[in-house]
């Protein structure tokens, strides 16, 4: 059943409303349309996932300046970036509670005005252990907007109808691109402290304004652990007891997470290897390489742009299933070919096919568990982040970065294959 079906709301109604074909090609109209009541709030919440991978993005483009500041090592470097992971998956359990009691919404702002004011720190620390100890709260406020911006959006889709899940998170890309394209412009001009304190302010001014905006809309009801997140086509019995269907939806959720985790393996290993399989494999200029991750990224916003259009036409399980399938063919091009043209397609294809892995899982999540379901698979999906570059670096040493990379096709099927467990489930 598509997630609109499996979303219960604290609001009870005498009649229970038609069910539409989970098959369908077709969205109902409802009177809650995106233009109407919610528009405003789905272009707030589209402006924090927006200004979240802006933000994120500022901080990445200034890593070799802070880096230089503070005197640190590829090693002790290392150690320092995992503590923001380490803040980032300490957080997000908590957070997940934190929308339960108080609503999603206000933790989202909460969250972003702290990763807001967490982005100048690090151009003002002068050892790694600074470096590291502001990194945990820039983590804290990362890992918290992350859960609290999807299960505002899981709310949101649930009051609009309609899978849109993916549009917010093509405002991440899409924010993320235009934090790196002005950090690189800028990087001869503005210092690293001055970069990104305006990017800190520049969160706190859309902080500000999306905050009221969220926080003034109607409230979209809040999700509710549902029976499965699935897009199964089960017509509603008496069911299992409700200890088993507790049971059931923390399965569907750690399935789903595990879809999210072999979605954002394969992301962090393209992220942080295809420049460089393109230069020292396949032998490009560095100018070409750079040109090939931005069409990687390009082609990942572009998928996630038309992804509620593609979730209304195939479903959600057809369209992660052809997402994973379409994502491994292209990695073992990019990874295998001989020349530059056809790695960099095979970059462009698997941008394409992960585009709205990650999204879906994350969405189905929240429809099976509420908003500890998006905790609970948010933090598997970044577990994903943080070992991709890891497990490709050990690889590549032992046999090679191509043989390496292939690891993400595999991370790719199986990423395909699971939401197919999860509709049998």
């Amino acid at each position: 059943m598509p997630l609109r079906n499996k979303i219960q709301s604290h609001t009870r109604t005498d009649r229970p409303a038609p069910q539409p074909d989970p098959q369908s090609r077709s969205t109902p109209r409802t009177t809650d349309s995106p233009d109407g009541a919610w528009g405003a709030a789905r272009l707030a919440l589209t402006a924090f996932f927006a200004v979240d991978g802006f933000l994120f993005a500022t901080w990445v483009v200034r890593i070799p300046d802070v880096r230089s500041q503070v005197s640190a090592s590829h090693s002790t470097l290392g150690l320092a970036l995992l503590c923001l992971s380490i803040g980032a998956v300490l957080t997000m359990p908590l957070v997940g509670r934190l929308c339960l009691r108080y609503g999603s919404r206000p933790v989202t702002v909460g969250s972003l005005a702290l990763l807001s004011l967490a982005v100048p720190l690090p151009a003002h620390t002068h050892s790694v252990t600074a470096l590291g100890g502001v990194l945990l709260l820039f983590g804290a406020g990362y890992g918290g907007a992350n859960v609290a911006m999807n299960s505002a959006a899981v709310d949101l889709v649930a009051q609009l109808r309609r899978p849109v899940m993916p549009s917010f998170h093509a405002g991440y890309s899409l924010g993320g691109l235009l934090g790196a394209g002005a950090g690189g412009l800028l990087a001869t001009t503005l210092s690293t402290a001055s970069a990104l304190a305006l990017g800190g302010l520049l969160g706190l001014a859309v902080t500000a304004w999306a905050g009221v905006v969220l926080l003034r809309s109607p409230a979209a009801p809040l999700v509710a652990p549902g029976r499965n997140g699935a897009d199964s086509t089960d017509t509603p019995d008496a069911g299992p007891s409700p200890a088993r269907q507790a049971r059931q939806a923390r399965l569907l959720v750690v399935l789903l997470g595990l879809t999210a985790f072999c979605t954002a393996y394969g992301e962090g290993a393209v992220a942080d290897w295809t420049t460089l399989h393109l230069t020292d494999d396949v032998h490009a200029s560095a100018g070409t390489a750079a040109a090939g991750y931005a069409a990687y990224a390009f082609a990942m916003t572009s998928g996630r742009i038309g992804g509620t259009w593609l979730s209304i036409r195939l479903g959600q399980t057809r369209l992660m299933l052809a997402g994973g399938l379409l994502a491994a063919a292209g990695m073992l091009l990019a990874a295998l070919a001989p020349l530059v043209p056809l790695a960099i397609a095979g970059f462009v294809l698997v941008g394409l096919g992960l585009a709205n892995l990650f999204p879906l899982a994350i969405a189905r999540a929240g429809a099976a568990g509420g908003p500890q379901g998006v905790a609970l698979a948010s933090t598997l999906g970044y577990g994903g982040m943080l070992i991709g570059p890891v497990v490709i670096g050990f690889l590549a040493d032992a046999a090679g970065l191509p043989s390496a990379l292939t690891t993400v096709a595999v991370a790719s099927t199986l990423a395909a294959a699971l939401p197919w467990t999860v509709r049998r489930r």
